[in-house]
């Protein structure tokens, strides 16, 4: 990737942070997007700190503190990325909010946060890149999204957020359609299992993602892998990390395990072959 321009969002800390290391690792220049550009006390991470990482493993880092629920503070920050890198090449929409909370417990402020970052966002972040996307000659937009899987009880069980992660998914199947004449490759990553990211972490608690969980490191290694690929001929595909890595034949995974063992591991929403969760009735 050396060369290349990539825009992560979300790249503060967990999935994103590492993403973007990961790029650099292999030459990139890489734009941090996120709106954590000052401690937490209750959080690690900044985008200060991403900045230093990416830069420590011999890429270029810019940080732009944005809040990506603005479109006009996104489109902003996707100009001064392609001003100071002179390019664009790949996207990756990681930001994501997460909240499980059933119909009638779920407010309507937090479904609009829900729809705000998990799929206004993405959109706003490609409608901008758009234009350097189309010059690029490795052209490829990667949404931190779920395959469509339809069975009711995932959509049944946490509606608000299944809503906005499967429209996030819609764009991934509508804009590889759009842009596959071009090429931009556009395609989704998903998690195999619980990743320790800073979302599941607030919700749950470090200890107890940590138990039964797999490091982001497989999430920066699977995006690597696949916005390596060639653009004409790898779009339009809903992977998880571990379909990607075994594509790249790697099938031990227990350098990327925080939990004790393997059978400790909790497979992530949405995928097939899983126990499908239970539906909480209203009382």
């Amino acid at each position: 990737m050396k060369g290349r321009v990539v825009i992560v969002t979300g790249a503060s800390r967990g999935i994103g942070g590492a993403i973007a290391v990961r790029a650099a690792e292999d030459g990139a220049s890489v734009a941090l997007l996120a709106k954590t550009d000052r401690p937490n006390p209750k959080i690690a991470g900044t985008l200060a700190e991403t900045a230093e990482a990416v830069e420590r493993a011999g890429g270029r880092a810019l940080a732009v503190a944005c809040d990506v629920r603005d479109a006009d503070a996104v489109a902003a920050a996707i100009q001064g990325v392609a001003e100071a890198f002179g390019s664009i090449d790949v996207v990756v929409n990681n930001a994501g909010a997460l909240d499980l909370r059933p119909t009638a417990k779920l407010p309507p402020k937090s479904l609009r946060k829900l729809l705000e970052i998990n799929v206004e966002a993405p959109f706003a972040v490609v409608q901008a890149a758009l234009p350097y996307l189309l010059r690029s000659d490795h052209a490829h937009i990667v949404n931190v999204s779920p395959p469509l899987n339809l069975e009711p009880a995932w959509v049944g069980a946490h509606v608000g957020h299944t809503v906005g992660k499967y429209a996030e998914s819609l764009l991934t199947l509508g804009w590889s359609a759009e842009f596959a004449a071009v090429p931009i490759a556009v395609n989704s990553l998903w998690p195999s299992t619980t990743v320790a990211s800073t979302g599941m972490m607030v919700a749950m608690g470090e200890d107890a993602v940590r138990a039964q969980a797999r490091s982001p490191q497989i999430m920066a290694d699977a995006a690597h892998a696949l916005v390596t690929r060639p653009a004409a001929t790898c779009t339009g595909h809903f992977y998880t990390d571990e379909e990607i890595l075994a594509e790249e034949g790697i099938h031990d995974l227990t350098a990327y395990r925080l939990a004790a063992r393997d059978e400790d591991l909790t497979p992530n929403f949405y995928l097939p072959n899983i126990p499908l969760p239970q539906i909480r009735t209203p009382r």
